[in-house]
């Protein structure tokens, strides 16, 4: 791999990051037990400095290294995170990000905007830390960011370091002082308790006074780390047998840091160097020791004994150690491909689905038995591909509502609301092109509950509601399509102003009834708006008609349900995906037309009367459209008898009235071109085996004309009923 491959990859890893640092950040209010949390966001911003120094992005560095500090100040308990550091922190994440593009377009150094863009940051950080500085990202040493992290110790009765020290017998003729080197400990900190261990002592005649026989065991009350009380033998290293164990808090965090450790090694000893728990000459001194043995013993037993660390320390490396193998084995299973890619291998899936349906064609005419089963068993095949192909494409619409928890946070102080997020359904899966189309819609919808639906505090507690509002997103999966809610407890939607300001605009007639529904659909309307005022985030009359434009571009629908005082739900359909579907033909005439199969009911003998528009279904009513007369087809209904087929959408039926069921049918989507953007009833075409064109129904439409009881004129396809936008 080259340069430029990592860093592309290290660029998208550092965004999967700080989406999951912000996630976790702005989860932080709804959570009681905050430590795994916290445990998270600082494993994320740990992870990117440390990426970012392998490319010597030292600004990145630099500017993550202090929030680093202050996350490690959150996790250890000395400072309390609150809705401003939560603010504060964001913003960052933000300031990281634009830091991370900014690598992306070539700028691997930091300019005077960036630096300009973070300084106040820093001010704040730093204001956080109680540290000086903070004017720039360059104020931060290298030798700070680059230092090992220390681990505070705790101030308690018996809770210190214990150090034993064996000198060797030649380390005064090379002119070391032993006692030299306790004093350099207490500068380290405060000696508590020393022993001299006379077990070495000869008796006095054998005494050679050139040579020491002194060994001593003591306590030591500092905050230094492991590392920093063996460099104070590091004159002595090969004549001083070293024992340096850790006070009970010490192992408390060692264990701690361990399991809060980025999973980047899968080596028991180097996650213990790294925590602190031990030195890299100790590790290398167990290294060695292992290598004598045959068969070679576990690098844990051999530090234990040699009380090189204790032996919760390497259960917790070891534990850690299998984690981080079965997420290596998890990664290696997944591969990132490039977006492009997909959708080359979609539409040539398609093309195959076509080829496919034209060489059956072709073997049914020939009548050939060995031709036919061999199609049959390479159509199944072509539909296992399309399936997995379309697999590839589908993703969790939960990357997409964990955007709006940060919507929400910000424009809730942006209102001073007191407003909470509640997701479900994160894990429903649809098609990535309609993830991506889909973001923004949500966005006005979510923005525009929050600032016209939700109350403020004052006057929910008037109105006897919980002084904090709800904010609800939700998705599932209903007969082949995605259903989104959005659903606010505010004060609902005033149906009198808003019909008074309809007939105002001269959308409605004075004398004209409308039902709740159609009444609340007005407020889609380009330029519609009951706001008193205007603020920064709506009441111009601009939104809602471009989401519900937007919504209807991608095949889907959009409706309302409002109570006065209660709240407001905003309903969202969507297909799965945009590209290649099960479908269901059937004829009328010579024309031939593709239901989705997933919205069909049933298929029943057409029984009603010629007169009427519904029939009876199993002691239901069930409105229906003649095709015939719909789409104007002036060939005669069949001798045999026409077909209803039943359809269902969003908990309604209707019927279709049909010639001929011809059957199930893979149909590849292909989008009517500009001219026939105006067209109802129709929401794209499929190619046939014939190669011939037919047109797929849309069904949502449908419905709703036959339950409206919409009138019907010959030749009224290609143009929106009266009075209703097409």
């Amino acid at each position: 791999m080259n340069l430029d491959q990592a860093l592309l990859i290290f660029i998208a890893e550092c965004r999967e990051l700080l989406e999951d640092m912000e996630s976790s950040l702005l989860a932080l209010e709804q959570t009681d037990d905050k430590t795994e949390l916290i445990n998270s966001i600082f494993r994320a911003a740990h992870t990117i400095k440390g990426s970012s120094g392998l490319f010597s992005l030292d600004h990145v560095v630099a500017f993550t290294h202090v929030v680093e500090n202050v996350l490690d100040k959150v996790r250890a308990g000395t400072l309390t995170i609150g809705d401003d550091l939560v603010a504060t922190l964001l913003l960052c994440c933000d300031h990281i990000k634009s830091l991370i593009d900014g690598v992306q377009a070539g700028q691997t150094e930091a300019d005077e905007a960036s630096t300009e863009a973070g300084a106040p940051l820093l001010v704040q950080l730093h204001a956080v830390l109680g540290t000086p500085g903070g004017g720039s990202a360059a104020l931060v040493a290298k030798e700070d960011i680059d230092s090992t992290q220390r681990i505070a110790g705790k101030d308690g009765g018996s809770d210190h370091w214990h150090i034993s020290m064996q000198f060797g017998a030649e380390v005064l003729r090379m002119g070391m002082d032993p006692l030299s080197f306790i004093r350099y400990l207490s500068t380290l900190g405060r000696i508590v308790d020393i022993l001299t261990i006379p077990d070495k002592l000869p008796v006095a005649a054998d005494m050679e006074p050139e040579l020491c026989y002194l060994a001593y065991e003591l306590s030591l009350d500092t905050k230094a780390d492991k590392a920093a009380i063996e460099r104070a033998f590091e004159f002595v290293q090969g004549d001083v047998r070293l024992r340096i164990l850790p006070p009970n808090s010490r192992i408390e965090d060692y264990i701690r840091l361990i399991k809060d450790s980025p999973e980047i090694t899968e080596r028991v000893g180097e996650m213990m160097v790294r925590c602190g728990a031990l030195t890299r000459q100790e590790l290398d001194n167990a290294l060695n020791a292992q290598a004598d043995t045959i068969p070679q013993r576990p690098l844990g037993s051999i530090l234990v004994e040699q009380r090189s660390v204790p032996a919760a320390v390497v259960d917790a490396a070891l534990t850690k150690q299998k984690q981080v193998k079965e997420v290596q084995a998890q990664e290696s299973r997944s591969v990132r491909v490039d977006a492009d890619k997909l959708d080359q291998l979609i539409n040539l899936v398609g093309e195959l689905i076509i080829a496919g349906a034209s060489v059956n064609m072709i073997a049914h005419r020939a009548k050939v038995i060995e031709l036919e089963e061999a199609t049959s068993k390479l159509s199944m095949l072509v539909e296992d591909v399309r399936d997995s192909a379309l697999q590839l494409r589908m993703v969790k619409i939960g990357a997409t509502f964990s955007r709006f928890q940060r919507v929400v946070h910000d424009v809730s102080r942006d209102l001073g609301k007191d407003v909470t997020l509640i997701v479900d359904g994160e894990d429903t899966e649809l098609d990535k092109t309609v993830v991506e189309k889909i973001g923004d819609p949500l966005m006005h919808l979510v923005r525009n509950s929050m600032d016209h639906g939700i109350e403020s505090a004052e006057l929910r507690i008037a109105r006897g509601k919980p002084a904090q509002g709800t904010l609800k997103l939700n998705a599932f999966h209903d007969s082949g399509a995605i259903v989104i809610t959005v659903q606010d407890d505010g004060g609902g939607l005033k149906r009198e102003r808003i019909l008074a300001k309809a007939i105002e605009r001269g959308l409605v007639d004075a004398g004209h009834h409308l039902s709740d529904s159609e009444v609340y659909a007005l407020i889609f309307e380009p330029g519609f708006s009951t706001a008193e005022k205007v603020t920064n985030l709506s009441g111009r009359g601009v939104g809602l008609d471009v989401v519900k434009r937007n919504i209807t571009a991608l095949r889907g629908t959009v409706s309302l349900a409002s109570e006065e005082g209660v709240g407001t739900t905003v309903t969202v359909r969507l297909p799965l995906t945009l590209a290649i579907i099960d479908g269901f033909l059937v004829e009328v005439g010579k024309q031939v037309f593709a239901i989705p199969l997933d919205m069909i009911e049933e298929c029943v003998a057409y029984t009603a009367e010629p007169d009427h528009d519904y029939t009876n279904l199993r002691g239901q009513v069930l409105p229906f459209i003649r095709l015939r007369e719909l789409f104007s087809v002036k060939a005669p209904p069949p001798l045999k008898g026409e077909n209803i087929v039943v359809l269902k959408y969003a908990g309604q039926k209707a019927g279709l009235v049909v010639d001929t069921l011809l059957g199930e049918f893979q149909t590849v989507i292909k989008p009517l071109g500009q001219m026939f953007n105006q067209v109802t009833c129709i929401s794209g075409s499929t190619i046939l085996g014939s190669g011939d064109v037919a047109l797929i129904l849309d069904v949502p439409q449908l419905v709703r004309r036959s339950v409206n009881n919409q009138p019907r004129a010959a030749g009224n396809v290609g143009r929106a009923p009266e009075g209703q936008a097409a």
